[in-house]
């Protein structure tokens, strides 16, 4: 998968989820505002909780909406094996036991993964702790993440 299919796909998955959430608002409006939410009494919650869901679903499609407009304006970097790793980054993470991960370094909608017949490839941004290891790194650079017992080791193997 290239780098332009990769934000074309992205921006592709934002809009669909978009979509999916300013539908699932507008139906959580209209039954917190519904005759039948009224409250009867006191201790009757059901139109105060309807109303949290549509503004909760409303703030996270906000959030897309200002995502997908991130996308949108992003340009992609080129980047070689001594290039220091920042966003547009498209980096492949080696694990000690040999596994291997792609990751496609983002500003927004960090955990976004997709998929492109057998390759995975998860979006992460600058400010969590992978994108944060990875940063200023270079290919052949070794990363660690976590610590204690849940701290594992990468090398960054390829980055495009």
């Amino acid at each position: 998968m290239n780098k332009k299919d990769l934000l074309d796909k992205i921006i592709m998955a934002l809009t669909a989820d978009l979509r999916v959430l300013t539908e699932a608002s507008r139906t959580a409006h209209a039954a917190a505002t519904h005759s039948e939410c009224l409250p009867d009494n006191k201790y009757d919650t059901t139109g105060l909780e309807a109303s949290y869901v549509a503004q909760g679903q409303a703030n996270r499609a906000q959030d897309i909406r200002q995502a997908l407009e991130s996308y949108r304006k992003l340009a992609l970097r080129s980047f070689d094996d001594e290039t220091l790793i920042r966003l547009t980054a498209y980096v492949t993470i080696e694990a000690d036991d040999g596994s291997s991960r792609k990751v496609f370094l983002g500003p927004d909608a960090g955990g976004l993964k997709l998929v492109n017949g057998d390759a995975e490839c998860l979006v992460i941004t600058p400010e969590s702790p992978l994108g944060s290891a990875l940063l200023g790194k270079v290919c052949g650079d070794e990363i660690h993440i976590g610590n204690g017992m849940a701290r594992k080791t990468f090398i960054i193997v390829d980055v495009a």
